[in-house]
């Protein structure tokens, strides 16, 4: 019976091997593109390219075809291939090593160690992109995450499975945010993709927001700004893999990318190299096609695991109205808006309640916790929509009962809301202490 499992095996590796080298030659090279007669290869192949004075081959992958000719980007720099090297396919389609090793370590976007802790032991290979999940099997959200953050776990409470955006300007306090979350989530473990982030910000998002005890139970994923734009989306399809294989195994995984939206510049820039047309804020048609089709791979699984998902949204210019805020806004179950006018005035987290939304909320918690938020959150919107009438003075006590409870409830309900970094608060006290508020 041994004998007859070991030659099953054998006989797997002969069918998956290419007994044949299929090659090509450099034809052309210009900004982002590779141009090659043959190989005969597919869309998505990973090829190889020998450069003229190294015997290190370039990794590729094959992203059009066009006048009979292969398009290929490359995963790194270019230097030493010229006109006539060798591309030779793979056969291969891109694919990530993934298994309990991962966790607690600092990897790239091909799963290659970038803490110099050695080498990582991986289980299985799973694939980057793997076909869509049916949607009717999945199973409905019904949990509740618990962040620690006060306004998050109160105001805006997120289930098991869920993708919520965070919106935000730069230097709001965004990544202060996420290490919040990370270190204090109730989830089995954390994956985080940094994608198209700043080198200077990495270790010091590792070492001062997600802290030893969230990197332990978590997988970096990163892909810097300065690597070509293929590596950075990559990345992100890297990260939702090693998410979708502990989710496989029942386990309940919070999955965060940051950001979203250098994600779709990075695609943007691949678009407009093999030629596709730009559209809105200079985005090409395949910007618009993969953002879902890569969010929509979070979420609950017949396994009994979930993932769920954070993801950033930098606003230009704070604009909430932005090309890429409104896309995320209409396929995410949710979003939280962070405020640089709050964080101004020294409110952390600086979240914009009366302009977040978690979809799933009114779901997943009772009906008299729904109903006691939305008491505080009608005040607030009451006191932000008479605000420059009270601090001017034009408004005078008991002209109008619903701004004279407004003004006597938004200070502690204010206070409520603000929380240090280090500070992780339960759902049940927040609860508890809005309706001691309210009362």
């Amino acid at each position: 019976m041994m004998r007859m499992e070991n030659l099953g095996r054998y006989t797997d590796i002969v069918r998956d091997t290419d007994l044949v080298t299929r090659s090509g030659r450099v034809s052309d090279c210009h900004g982002l593109i590779i141009e090659s007669v043959g190989p005969l290869a597919h869309i998505g192949e990973i090829c190889e390219i020998q450069p003229q004075f190294t015997d290190l081959p370039v990794q590729a992958e094959v992203v059009g075809l066009r006048a009979g000719k292969v398009l290929l980007m490359p995963y790194s720099d270019l230097r030493g291939v010229g006109g006539g090297s060798e591309v030779v396919a793979r056969g291969q389609s891109p694919g990530i090593c993934v298994g309990d090793g991962l966790l607690g370590r600092v990897i790239d976007a091909f799963g290659k160690p970038m803490d110099s802790k050695g080498p990582i032991a991986s289980e299985k290979n799973y694939p980057i992109r793997p076909h869509p999940i049916n949607p009717l099997s999945r199973l409905p959200i019904k949990d509740v995450v618990h962040t620690g953050v006060k306004a998050v776990d109160g105001f805006l409470t997120i289930g098991k499975g869920q993708r919520i955006g965070i919106f935000s300007g730069s230097g709001v306090g965004k990544s202060t945010l996420l290490g919040m979350i990370a270190r204090n989530v109730d989830c089995d473990l954390a994956v985080i993709a940094l994608v198209g982030e700043r080198g200077r910000e990495v270790p010091e998002f590792i070492e001062k927001n997600l802290g030893e005890r969230g990197l332990q139970r978590s997988v970096v994923v990163v892909a810097t700004s300065d690597q070509p734009a293929l590596t950075r989306t990559r990345a992100a399809f890297a990260a939702t893999a090693i998410a979708e294989y502990f989710r496989d195994r029942g386990k309940n995984v919070l999955l965060i990318m940051d950001s979203v939206t250098r994600f779709a510049m990075a695609q943007r820039e691949i678009g407009l190299a093999i030629g596709e047309p730009p559209t809105a804020r200079g985005y090409t048609p395949s910007v618009f096609s993969l953002l879902p089709a890569l969010l929509e791979r979070c979420g609950t699984s017949i396994s009994g695991g979930s993932i769920t998902a954070l993801y950033t949204v930098l606003m230009e210019g704070d604009d909430p109205h932005d090309i890429m805020v409104d896309t995320l806004r209409s396929i995410l179950d949710g979003h939280i808006v962070l405020s640089r006018e709050q964080a101004n005035h020294g409110q952390y987290p600086a979240i914009d309640l009366l302009a977040s939304i978690s979809r799933l909320m009114p779901v997943i918690i009772s009906g008299e916790e729904y109903q006691l938020v939305q008491r505080a959150l009608s005040l607030l919107g009451t006191y932000q929509r008479n605000r420059d009438m009270v601090e001017l003075g034009a408004y005078k006590a008991g002209t109008n009962v619903e701004i004279d409870r407004a003004i006597q409830f938004f200070p502690k309900i204010q206070e409520l809301l603000c929380q240090g970094r280090d500070v992780a608060v339960s759902r049940q006290q927040v609860i508890a202490n809005l309706s001691s508020i309210l009362a």
